[in-house]
């Protein structure tokens, strides 16, 4: 029986609260992995290696940081993304919730795009699509 999202959540906060020394009280659903927690690009190699043990997964670094969009300018002009940038960005992160960064799609804000909960959707996705 697959995991409920509620065990998903618990087991995600218990990485991050390991991987990033932060209290488990900071790692609410809504909280960003990069702005919130402090994670680093080091962190983001323990946090993956400990999700992908524990839930059975693969988890690319493409699916959490889809750098090269950053580097086309279809998808950016003047250090904001484009339209088509955003619609690429809900092709290859489909789990995330774009509706903040969309008010102000400013490359730079990009880092903060990852919540806690757009980690928990990913597993709940990958979990799904293993399931016979």
């Amino acid at each position: 029986m697959p995991p409920t999202s509620d065990e998903i959540f618990a087991k995600v906060r218990d990485v991050l609260v390991d991987a990033l020394a932060v209290d488990d009280d900071q790692v609410a659903p809504e909280a960003t992995i990069v702005g919130d927690l402090g994670a680093e690009s080091i962190d983001f190699l323990d946090m993956t290696y400990k999700l992908e043990k524990l839930f059975g997964v693969e988890i690319q670094r493409s699916e959490l940081f889809p750098d090269d969009i950053l580097t086309n300018a279809v998808f950016v002009k003047d250090g904001v993304l484009t339209a088509d940038g955003i619609a690429e960005l809900r092709k290859r992160m489909p789990f995330a919730d774009l509706s903040r960064f969309e008010s102000e799609p400013q490359i730079h804000n990009l880092g903060n795009l990852l919540t806690v909960s757009n980690l928990c959707r990913l597993i709940e996705n990958k979990l799904a699509a293993a399931r016979p």
